[in-house]
């Protein structure tokens, strides 16, 4: 008997009014009633990180967070790192740094890195690691990951 709620909320800036069945993930309704499928999902048990985006500015797992939840929030996915044609830093130091292997964790990793980046700019090389241990890439991917972000909060210091 689960009876569809409407739910506002925004991504990437827009606003969105979207009929909400209880038991769906965040993760779910990003991707099928809001069209913004750059969010991937993974694990769907909050492990991996692949769905990784940022409500209210924090890193959340948008696979352990049920779409109800997000009622009057703001919610950034991948698709809202760049503005227009300009890349985010992040991803640009992506690219510089070959930490794109197959792609799959890309996003959830970007999004991870951009709130923890954008809320402690002057983070340590230690806490960082620390920070991106909690996605996974199955490519092994994480050198170069791990230089990418570390060049791109360097990028981001020395702009803001």
């Amino acid at each position: 008997m689960n009876k569809k709620r409407e739910v506002n909320f925004t991504i990437n800036g827009q606003n969105y009014n979207v009929l909400v069945d209880p038991r769906w993930t965040l993760a779910d309704v990003i991707r099928d009633h809001c069209g913004q499928t750059g969010t991937h999902l993974g694990c769907e048990h909050g492990i991996c990180g692949a769905c990784t985006v940022l409500v209210d500015n924090n890193p959340i797992r948008s696979c352990l967070m049920f779409g109800i939840q997000a009622d009057g929030k703001s919610i950034r996915t991948v698709e809202g790192l760049a503005k227009g044609d300009e890349y985010h830093p992040l991803q640009k130091a992506f690219m510089e740094n070959h930490a794109l292997q197959c792609g799959y964790c890309t996003p959830g990793f970007l999004m991870l890195a951009a709130g923890i980046l954008e809320s402690q700019p002057n983070i340590s090389d230690e806490d960082l690691d620390e920070v991106l241990s909690s996605n996974l890439c199955r490519c092994t991917g994480y050198a170069n990951i791990v230089k990418a972000v570390r060049s791109a909060r360097d990028e981001m210091k020395t702009t803001s």
